[in-house]
């Protein structure tokens, strides 16, 4: 979180070097609306997902991930992630992908099995892990702060790629399955967190330091839209949530924050859009 006036300052334009801050070179919208939705069952969200089976929360702080019911936030399942810190999820057509602050890694988790081949959406075996490219200490910190390094923040699946933000490189990477570098994209802004796909096949970043969520082309990384959360809202105790794992579902953005350990969301598209 921000207090008020840091907010109001960042978006001003007192921070140089923000693409976001470029000039007019791509709409800019401000929700109109922010809906709180419920508390997450761990105190510490720091990824999404979207499924059709519900909604996975990443929790930083009990290392699960939490499978639960949109409406009510009410979990249908838990997995132990086995990882310390993790900070990102995303599925493929057979497991989790987690990203995790232990020495900056990506885990595979696949599902299990049974004996007649349904899979068991309660149970994952650790299958792959491999570094994250572009880890590192991050630019923002505040004086006197340790330099502690991260690395993934944001994932999101298509097509064979994985498409992971990674704040220290202000970076996009694309890889395949085994980490392998593919290509690179250019972030929107310098704290890249959560990564979700569009209806329309694009590209959605959120980005802490603006509050803001950018819709990319995933080719080229270009902005196309920028959507800002309202300047001063929402908030908890007067400072300012900023968003950390993203996600989409039904034209909606969920967002969730890892100080207030509670879920957000707002439309993609303003009333009057």
């Amino acid at each position: 979180m921000i207090d008020r006036r840091a907010c109001l300052s960042y978006l001003a334009g007192a921070v140089p070097g923000l693409r976001l801050l470029a000039g007019p070179l791509f709409p800019s919208t401000v929700a109109d609306r922010v809906e709180r939705r419920y508390q997450t069952p761990g105190p510490r969200p720091a990824g999404l997902k979207a499924t059709r089976d519900g909604l996975w929360i990443l929790d930083q702080a009990t290392a699960s991930a939490y499978l639960v019911h949109f409406a009510t936030g009410q979990v249908k399942l838990e997995i132990e992630t086995g990882t310390l810190r993790p900070t990102a999820i995303e599925t493929d057509e057979v497991g989790l992908w987690i990203a995790a602050e232990d020495g900056r890694k990506m885990v595979r988790l696949d599902f299990v099995e049974d004996e007649e081949g349904k899979v068991q959406k309660d149970q994952v075996v650790r299958k792959a892990e491999f570094d994250v490219p572009g880890a590192g200490p991050v630019k923002w910190r505040h004086a006197g702060e340790p330099p502690d390094p991260i690395g993934a923040q944001g994932l999101a699946w298509r097509r064979g790629e994985l498409y992971v933000a990674v704040p220290p490189a202000a970076a996009i990477h694309v890889l395949k399955q085994d980490g392998s570098l593919v290509r690179t994209l250019p972030a929107p802004g310098i704290r890249p967190q959560g990564l979700a796909w569009d209806p329309d096949g694009r590209l959605w970043c959120a980005d802490a330091f603006s509050r803001s969520f950018f819709k990319l082309d995933p080719a080229t990384g270009k902005i196309i839209k920028q959507h800002l959360l309202p300047f001063a809202k929402p908030e908890v105790d007067g400072k300012v949530i900023v968003p950390d794992g993203l996600t989409i579902w039904q034209r909606m953005i969920y967002f969730c924050s890892l100080e207030t350990g509670e879920l957000y969301r707002t439309p993609l598209v303003n009333r009057m859009e």
